[in-house]
């Protein structure tokens, strides 16, 4: 593998690792300042001298060539002309596939047939899955792409030319794309740049590019690696593509590389030399990418690589050894919560399925995660790999098949049916059993039994937190009372510590407030009360519920005011985790006491759920489990809960109950709805508090005593990625929980983990932003026009940059006294921001690059907190009271800056302009509004229509049902409904252009009128 022995010791894995045990950098790989030139060169020299060969392509025509020779090479078959343009043009360049064809292509069906010029037929391999080392890698740099003038596509040119920095090839094809800039540049530019590319030029030609599975982008000293998934994803949203996915779609997304003892790998020659070394990107492509259901591409970080391995590693060591069926042929990963254990254990348990040793793998969940988290993951990555049927008969036929390789099942099912098969033949063969979360139910009489039961078996164990005997209950079997000694060894590690410097999961910001003052307990200290009737008393019930109403928006984030009609949605929502069913009750009742009389649009959405009443034998602060067996609540408990239920059926339109089938829909259900942003805050006893995963919330409201596993467990509902807006989890203790949160990341990560784990104090960030508004005030004046390139480059990032610190203050409650740039100042700068950002978005389809290309605009956090019609009515209100009084210039004038600083109302400036001038002097402003936006929206659609000679009821239609979906659907076939009769001698295209034409001035239309109310759902 061409690496310096002393510091990379790889430790044999079927002839080789993936990842290197331990990386010790290397003085010799660091280097002092270099341009792109140089950090390029250097980089091709490092891949030569790891047996990749550097071949000088600059064309397509000549990576066409080469592709050919390459194919050629791998199948030791001779393409002649003609077959090898047919196998070309049908089985690599299609027209009209895209990236996700491509995609497929490579991961599900890289075997193509080939029709041989006498009409037989021929297997062609794209890429060599069984033997990876037969495929071979080159390494081209430059790669040219010039601008055309013909139609987008395939067949046509790029927007304007390009050269690429390094892309290697596999068998010719383009399979990873390398992106340079020099050091002490952003690697975020060098992100920015392959978005770029994928917008003007990748697809260009006969989009081999397309074919590019993995990305890297570094500036020498920082590099970082992502799947095509993220960049398409990426630029879904930068180019406003409606309803894309929210996974890995951001630089956010991308991974570092490590060895594996999470040590990150940061160089660009010492990422080249473990990465790129030829076994580990081969491996990477052809076993540890994971193409899901949906199209989406993932591809594993160092630490899932790692862990897979060692189990496979284990499974290989203890059948050769003969140690099946004892501890010594299992152990247990130690992943911590949001770390993507779920993708790890898939594709562990998809490789061990292919061993030849192996009869069987079953993977073992809990089980409602089976019925309502962890089998919508495992059909994400294998559709139909597991199923829900609570009858043991499913389960026996599958183990009896032997075509069913990988079973997932719960440990349920699984005691069960051992229970009524004490003698079955599938005992006897070698069976994995793979446990997910194994910190919880599988240390009591179900592991024995099925550790009894089978004979030759692995027995591995995935946690996010493992027992230790410091944090073991002691309760269950007595000799199975850690993780360890329930499944084995620790086969890998990677704590919240890790992940959280490594940006794979957030850091966590907790607030302790005091809601009962005793003595001389401080603002932001609970006491310590050992009464829970104390602690429920109601006017404490009363204070906390108070608290959360006041400061959920600032905690959420969600935004300030509503467009008219519109149901908040942006933002985030939260638990509300309270130590008992008693506790739940008081404080749903007491929310519905100060919410009765609000409008709906000023009430929060309010859920509870619970099942039964928590074990007293239960240790306090930590989790017990809930099932679903509401026949053990009490009749008060189960009568409260039915009434909730009802409640929630009628904020929602659906009908559930306490019996067995309505209160785990009743749980898939509300489990959705959070996810979906339609519920704001949950009360919860337990439920929820493990396993529970949806990256839509950021808030947890405690007061219950958490300790150990069960508080991490519970901190970890909040902390999983989404957005830029999202940069941590928040926690809301009204309990002193603060020694038994450093005590438990002391545990679970190290003793000096606090710092990284816990957001650094309010000044921290203030200083910062403190720096920076004073830096911004200093060298630029509010609502002026920047001048020069560079000029507004600087600008734009430093603003973004006091942007990113606003939204981290913003849920502090002391930043609002301390705010420094005032409403209007922000607002002007604000514009001016969102001018260049408008200037790159123009500058996409012309030939004059954009200088803003390499800035990240934080266009999500803006719209956080945009100004929105409401807003703006509240203003033109103002506006109208105070006409003649002399304060009326200035309040205009404010109105106009206001919509400029607003990212979706700028295209309706005119349309709220107008409605100022003509607004009334004694009407009902927001009557006025709805009745004059209805009548502009008629107006413009009826001039559309004329225009483009549409059929005017269809369009109506049309429109009214995408203002009512909130979304403009211009596939299938409701938008040809529109389009007016085309004449069959039309010339060739026309009806095409036509749609086009239409489609962009209705899509225009939809934006300008939407979330503005005067009819459809938006009145």
């Amino acid at each position: 593998m061409n690496q310096h022995p002393k510091n990379y010791d790889i430790v044999a894995f079927g002839g080789e690792q993936t990842v290197v045990v331990e990386y010790t950098p290397d003085p010799r790989d660091q280097a002092s300042y270099q341009s792109e030139a140089q950090l390029e060169a250097e980089f091709i020299k490092q891949l030569q001298t790891q047996a990749y060969e550097y071949v000088n392509i600059t064309s397509e025509a000549e990576l066409v060539a080469n592709l050919r020779v390459q194919l050629e090479a791998l199948n030791d078959y001779q393409f002649s002309d003609t077959e090898w343009k047919q196998f070309f043009e049908t089985r690599i360049a299609s027209a009209g596939d895209g990236i996700v064809e491509k995609t497929v292509r490579m991961q599900e069906d890289h075997v193509q047939l080939l029709t041989r010029d006498d009409g037989t037929t021929k297997n062609i391999s794209l890429i060599d899955k069984q033997h990876i080392h037969s495929n071979r890698l080159q390494v081209i740099n430059q790669y040219a792409v010039d601008r055309g003038h013909g139609e987008t596509g395939h067949s046509g040119g790029a927007n304007y030319s390009n050269r690429y920095d390094v892309t290697v090839l596999v068998n010719g094809l383009p399979m990873v794309h390398i992106e340079l800039k020099r050091r002490g540049v952003p690697i975020r530019e060098a992100f920015n740049q392959i978005d770029r590319y994928q917008r003007d030029s990748f697809w260009a030609g006969s989009g081999l590019f397309d074919y590019v599975q993995l990305f890297v982008s570094s500036n020498g000293t920082q590099t970082k690696y992502y799947s095509n998934t993220t960049r398409r994803q990426h630029i879904n949203d930068q180019t406003g593509a409606r309803r894309s996915k929210k996974t890995s779609n951001s630089f956010e997304f991308t991974s570092w590389w490590a060895d594996a003892k999470n040590t990150p790998i940061l160089d660009l020659t010492a990422f080249a030399k473990t990465f790129f070394a030829k076994h580990s990107l081969l491996s990477i492509l052809t076993r540890y990418c994971v193409l899901t259901s949906d199209r989406l591409l993932l591809v594993m970080r160092p630490y899932q690589i790692v862990a897979t391995e060692k189990i496979l590693q284990k499974i290989d060591i203890s059948t050769n050894y003969n140690t099946l069926g004892s501890i010594a042929a299992g152990g247990y990963v130690w992943h911590t919560t949001g770390s993507g254990k779920t993708l790890t254990s898939f594709k562990t348990a998809q490789l061990a399925s292919r061993l030849d040793s192996v009869d069987k793998v079953i993977f073992v969940v809990d089980r409602k995660d089976l019925d309502y988290q962890t089998m919508k993951e495992y059909d994400r990555f294998e559709k139909g790999a597991a199923n829900s049927n609570t009858s043991t008969a499913v389960l026996k036929r599958q183990l009896e098949d032997p075509s069913k390789k990988i079973i997932i099942t719960t440990i349920q099912k699984l005691s069960t049916f051992i229970a009524g098969n004490k003698q079955h033949e599938v005992y006897g063969g070698h069976v994995v059993l793979i446990f997910d979360e194994c910190h919880r139910s599988q240390f009591g009489d179900m592991h024995t039994a099925i550790t009894k039961a089978f004979k030759r078996y692995n027995l591995f164990g995935f946690t996010g937190t493992p027992i230790f005997a410091e944090n073991s209950s002691g309760g269950g079997n007595p000799q199975l009372r850690t993780t360890e000694q329930a499944f084995g060894d620790k086969l890998h590690t990677y704590t919240i510590v890790d992940a959280i410097t490594d940006k794979n999961v957030l850091p966590f910001r907790i607030d302790y407030v005091n809601t009962i003052k005793v003595g001389n307990v401080g603002d932001k200290q609970v006491s310590a009360i050992d009464t829970e009737t104390a602690l429920l008393a109601p006017v404490r019930v009363s204070q906390v519920v108070s608290y959360i109403r006041e400061h959920f928006d600032q905690k959420t984030k969600r935004s300030e005011g509503y467009a008219l009609g519109e149901r908040r949605v942006r933002g985030f929502n939260s638990l509300f985790a309270t130590a008992s069913i008693t506790a739940a009750r008081s404080y749903y009742l007491e929310f519905q006491r100060q919410q009765a009389g609000l409008v709906p649009d000023q009430r929060l959405k309010v859920a509870t759920i619970f099942s039964y009443a928590a074990n007293p034998d239960t240790e306090d602060g930590m989790l017990d489990e809930e099932g679903f067996e509401t026949d053990a609540l009490t009749g008060d408990a189960r009568a409260f809960l039915e009434g909730a239920i009802a409640d929630y059926n009628a904020m929602f339109g659906v009908s559930y109950d306490t019996s067995a089938d309505g209160f785990q829909n009743y749980y898939k259900d509300l489990s959705q709805r959070l996810k979906t942003r339609e519920l704001d805050l949950v009360i919860v006893v337990n439920m929820f508090l493990t396993g529970f995963d949806a990256t839509t919330m950021n808030t947890l409201w405690v007061d219950k005593n958490l300790k150990s596993h069960g508080l991490i467990q519970a901190y970890s509902r909040t902390n999983r990625i989404l957005n830029s807006v999202k940069t941590y989890g928040n926690i809301v203790a009204f309990r002193d929980l603060e020694a038994a949160t450093n005590d438990a990341i002391a545990l679970f990560g190290n003793k000096h983990a606090t710092g990284i784990v816990l957001l650094k104090p309010y000044r921290d960030y203030f200083e910062e932003y403190s720096e920076k508004v004073t830096a911004l005030l200093a060298q630029y004046v509010p609502g002026e026009l920047i001048v020069g390139e560079d000029e507004q480059r600087a600008f734009a990032r430093l603003y973004g940059d006091i942007l990113r610190l606003r939204n981290i203050l913003t849920s502090f409650d002391d930043f609002a006294a301390d705010e420094i740039l005032t409403e209007r100042d922000r607002q002007d700068f604000q514009s001016t921001y969102l001018d260049l950002w408008n200037e790159r978005k123009k500058a996409a389809g012309s030939e004059k690059e954009s200088i803003a290309d390499d800035v990240v605009f934080e266009i999500e956090l803006i719209k956080q907190v945009e100004i929105n019609v409401d807003y703006i009515l509240m203003l033109v209100q103002k506006y109208r009271d105070e006409r003649g009084d002399g304060d009326d210039v200035e309040l205009r004038a404010g109105i106009s800056r206001a919509i400029d600083s607003s990212p979706t109302l700028r295209n309706k400036k005119d349309l709220i302009e107008n409605f100022v001038d003509s607004v009334s002097v004694t009407g009902e402003i927001d009557a006025e509004w709805r009745a004059y936006v209805a009548t502009e929206r008629e107006r413009e659609l009826a001039a559309i229509i004329a225009a483009e000679s549409l059929r005017e009821e269809e369009t109506e239609r049309f429109m009214a049902a995408a203002f009512r979906d909130g979304v403009l659907r211009t596939s299938g076939v409701e938008i040809t409904r529109v389009l007016p009769p085309v004449s069959r001698f039309a010339r060739s295209g026309g009806h095409g252009e036509k749609k086009q034409r239409v489609v962009e001035l209705l899509q225009a239309f939809f934006e300008r009128f939407s979330g503005l109310g005067g009819g459809g759902s938006n009145a």
